[in-house]
């Protein structure tokens, strides 16, 4: 049965157009004056992002299917595909999602994956197309549902349907929804915090389909203060190559030029905005530990 479930990023393709066209006309026929709108060469940098990541994760998926596959068949638990388990399949695979995109923000090596979705200054139905090429690190955090019983199609399947579901939210022409959406589900408002560059929105709103992981984890932030959208070191390239890999040639550069190996791991396992602690430097006078430590004299 797993094999009959449909491909929905595909199915979904007609609709991303319809709707990518009229987000463009409403941003011209009602422009905003604080909308971050649309602009041709970004937009055509999304498109031919989200066109090679199709043919990128297509090879990627040869050895995760593999790997999947050979701890399915090694797990002793089936999860059935029913009417009833699909839904909670869904949701431990939102749940995942959650975990998967707060990982690929905090560690610098999968933020090099991650940041080309966030390297975008618009705003737009144009920029949930602009996905990475290098997603081989999605894989693992998925991999407690395969041992559960999950089957591989099935995890394809609702990982589609996160994928098809988070389009609809990258614009600025929908603003806030029925407080009871807003307070269970991702949305268009929630979203343009997670791609705001400003200080107090950083790494905020992780979730996929549902927004409660985040209000559940301490990564929440409504949004109260018109967002900037784009990186906090912007990128000045429209190059797709460049795009996809300018993150990983930073690594490279910062790993050549480390001092030692806790260094280096630092540069690929902490944060993006790591840097390690400074070092004195050799020749500098020591200081004068008496005038350091010892308080002045106060006056009688």
């Amino acid at each position: 049965m797993s094999s009959d479930l449909p491909d929905v990023v595909l199915w979904s393709i007609p609709a991303f157009v319809l709707l990518t066209v009229l987000e463009m006309v409403s941003h011209r026929l009602h422009p905003d004056e604080d909308a971050a709108g649309y602009d041709t060469r970004d937009a055509a940098t999304s498109v031919t992002m989200g066109a090679g990541s199709l043919v990128f994760d297509a090879l990627w998926k040869i050895p995760i299917v593999a790997i999947y596959a050979a701890v399915y068949e090694l797990t002793p638990w089936e999860i059935p595909l029913l009417w009833w388990t699909l839904p909670l399949i869904l949701l431990g695979q939102d749940f995942f999602y959650y975990w998967s995109h707060r990982g690929h923000h905090v560690i610098r090596i999968l933020w090099a994956c991650h940041v080309v979705h966030h390297s975008s200054r618009k705003f737009n139905l144009t920029t949930a197309l602009r996905q990475p090429w290098t997603s081989l690190t999605v894989w693992p955090f998925y991999l407690p549902l395969i041992l559960l019983g999950v089957h591989p199609a099935v995890l394809a399947f609702c990982s589609s349907v996160n994928l098809v579901y988070q389009f609809w939210i990258h614009t600025e022409r929908i603003g806030k929804l029925p407080r009871w959406f807003e307070f269970v589900f991702n949305t268009p408002s929630h979203h343009r915090v997670h791609h705001a560059s400003q200080g107090d929105y950083l790494d905020r709103n992780f979730g996929g389909i549902l927004i409660v992981w985040d209000r559940l984890f301490g990564s929440f932030a409504p949004e109260v203060e018109p967002c900037v959208y784009g990186l906090t070191k912007n990128i000045e390239t429209y190059n797709p190559l460049r795009v996809a890999t300018h993150e990983y040639a930073s690594i490279g550069r910062d790993l050549r030029a480390a001092r030692s190996w806790s260094e280096r791991a630092g540069r690929m396992l902490r944060g993006p905005g790591w840097e390690p602690a400074a070092q004195p430097v050799a020749g500098d006078p020591e200081p004068d530990r008496a005038t350091v430590d010892v308080p002045p004299a106060q006056p009688s």
